[in-house]
């Protein structure tokens, strides 16, 4: 289906993997009576967007505009549209649309289409027949059923990595029923990780950061670790086995996996949810020996990151992050490469018309 385009939209693509991000115009559709038009205000950086403008996950489509942690208010609300009206906050995660009849979106979970999730950018649109573009941009229109309601008292700009790093982590947490007695390990402290801190924490867990930087000791501790372990050190990570719960892995790098399963008590589990470019490693007895559980996860629906973003609300929990003007979001793009960021690049979108 096509629909008929609005106005010129202001924001930054690529044009190759190569390229820097740079100053582009485009269409936006016209809103139909489901969708919403949402101002963006703030739009949150991801590993995953530098992962796909460089095309290091192969089938990039160029251009492509970047962004899938996005916080914004109502502009304008199609006719049919019922949980949203000019002037709210709102928020758009990873994913814009889906088949909605498969198992799995009537399950609530989405992001397992059977038919393929619509991401929020780089991902085909059925309303224009061309890619999606994300949130690096001063708006975007979205179907009502994907639109996310922000708790009025989190900070904005904090709160847009919730959209994408908030539920990538709390989604684990919860299916695994992480709580109160438990013992739970973060592996990484990074845009990730210091979410998967903060969220276990606060669901009553016992938690243990696991880090290479000695550095990130204190931090740990500040954001609500327990207890800190230098894994590079074999003494220390020794005291650990056998003693967790649960797991959360959060490191895109490779890396020893078979170190941490043996961390697990019987019949506990370690999630994966950062994305190494390269094949982990799994020693099978890592697992048999404790009949332990290695899985993945992805993001999470829309309904549970609805309850994710009330549940921040409700413990006032948001992301660390550094606000940036669009103009440095190359130079960003360099130091999250390098780690150099504590936890969370967010783009003010304000300085958009500056770069315009």
């Amino acid at each position: 289906m096509n629909a008929k385009s609005q106005a010129s939209t202001a924001g930054y693509a690529v044009q190759s993997a190569t390229s820097s991000l740079a100053p582009f115009s485009f269409q936006r559709r016209s809103v139909g009576p489901a969708d919403v038009k949402i101002d963006i205000l703030y739009c949150g950086v991801c590993h995953t967007d530098v992962h796909i403008t460089r095309n290091e996950w192969r089938g990039t489509t160029y251009p492509c505009v970047p962004g899938h942690e996005i916080i914004g208010r109502v502009a304008q609300a199609g006719a049919r549209v019922k949980m949203f009206k000019e002037g709210d906050l709102a928020a758009v995660g990873c994913m814009v649309d889906s088949c909605r009849t498969c198992e799995n979106c009537k399950d609530n979970l989405e992001q397992f289409c059977e038919k393929g999730a619509i991401f929020t950018y780089n991902s085909p649109d059925k309303h224009t027949g061309v890619m999606t573009y994300g949130g690096y941009s001063d708006s975007v229109v979205v179907d009502e059923a994907f639109v996310l309601h922000v708790p009025k008292n989190l900070n904005l700009a904090a709160a847009a990595p919730l959209l994408c790093a908030g539920i990538t982590t709390y989604s684990p947490l919860r299916h695994n029923k992480v709580g109160p007695g438990q013992k739970v390990g973060i592996v990484g402290l990074g845009g990730l990780g210091h979410m998967g801190v903060k969220l276990a924490k606060a669901f009553g867990a016992r938690v243990v950061v696991f880090t290479t930087s000695p550095d990130k000791v204190k931090d740990a501790l500040r954001l609500g670790a327990d207890e800190v372990v230098d894994s590079k050190k074999e003494e220390e990570m020794k005291k650990q086995a056998n003693s967790f719960h649960f797991m959360l892995d959060t490191v895109a790098a490779q890396h020893d996996i078979n170190a941490y399963l043996v961390l697990l008590k019987r019949d506990g589990t370690l999630t994966q949810v950062g994305a190494p470019a390269e094949p982990l490693s799994v020693q099978v007895t890592s697992l048999i020996f404790g009949r332990r559980n290695f899985s993945g996860s992805l993001i999470g629906g829309i309904k549970e990151t609805q309850e994710m973003l009330d549940f921040c609300g409700a413990h006032n929990i948001t992301s660390d992050v550094e606000l940036i003007p669009i103009q440095k979001i190359n130079e960003a793009y360099d130091r999250l490469v390098k780690n150099d960021v504590k936890y969370r690049f967010v783009i003010d979108m304000a300085s958009l018309k500056k770069a315009s």
